[in-house]
């Protein structure tokens, strides 16, 4: 029961994250899963790919979730998610299979580099200076394999690449933030599926796993998730983001100061 609530609590949290500040809430469930399974004594060495896994997973729901939100207030740039969703889904696939083939410890450092790179990003408040225009078809298929491809290395929406590659763009930030979170889709969608058929095969998983998934997390995160990202969505219109991600960059930090210090 303390870890189905731990899943639970979780999933309420990213749901916030996602419809708030359009991250997708991986940059959340990734950290929090990797301390929820070395605790229930998970397979160390698939600790990582679980997390990933199942954070994509429950990122399918969240996703779905605060894109209708955020396109009920018109701030979803639908021609520009039809551009990049063909690079996307490519990205992500091939980035899961290279995932599956990576060891635990390297997955951890890398997610642990990035991590500490959106915080900073966040806490300094660096983004592009809108200085250009939404790329071509060439430009945004690329980018969507970019966007892909770090994405499920990570295990997130992609909003930490797609929300400032859009600023970059002249969005507003509400657009972008809109616009990410039905980006988080299809890369929820590849990422999932590559996890899942790529971990198919492997042996000695969890009892209550589909490949790199594992489900009784799935089903806690999705379901609090999924009633509380319209709530992030409604915040993200009438509370001061800047300030709101500055502490949650702290947050960041101390979780992969964590994570980092479980490699010592």
């Amino acid at each position: 029961m303390t870890y189905w609530f731990l899943y639970l609590a979780t999933g309420a949290f990213a749901g916030v994250l996602a419809g708030l500040l359009g991250v997708g809430g991986g940059l959340i469930i990734v950290p929090l899963l990797t301390f929820v399974f070395t605790a229930q004594q998970l397979p160390e060495t698939y600790i990582l790919h679980l997390a990933l896994g199942t954070s994509l997973a429950s990122i399918m729901f969240t996703s779905v979730s605060s894109l209708r939100a955020h396109h009920a207030r018109g701030a979803v740039n639908w021609q520009v998610v039809k551009g990049l969703t063909f690079g996307i889904l490519t990205g992500t696939f091939c980035g899961s299979w290279v995932a599956a083939q990576l060891s635990t410890g390297f997955l951890r450092i890398f997610f642990v580099v990035f991590l500490y790179y959106v915080a900073l990003q966040m806490l300094l408040n660096i983004r592009p200076k809108p200085s250009r225009q939404v790329p071509g078809k060439a430009g945004l298929f690329g980018m969507g394999n970019l966007i892909g491809g770090v994405s499920s290395l990570v295990g997130i929406g992609g909003g930490s690449l797609s929300v400032p590659f859009l600023v970059w763009c002249n969005f507003s930030i509400h657009n972008a933030v809109g616009t990410s979170a039905a980006i988080g889709f299809p890369i929820a969608v590849a990422g999932a599926l590559g996890y899942t058929l790529n971990g198919l095969a492997v042996a000695d998983l969890p009892p209550g796993s589909l490949g790199f998934v594992y489900l009784p997390a799935l089903i806690g995160i999705a379901l609090a998730s999924v009633c509380t990202a319209p709530f992030g969505a409604r915040l993200a219109h009438s509370l001061p983001i800047t300030r709101l991600k500055k502490a949650f960059a702290l947050l960041l930090l101390v979780m992969g100061t964590k994570m980092l210090a479980g490699l010592l």
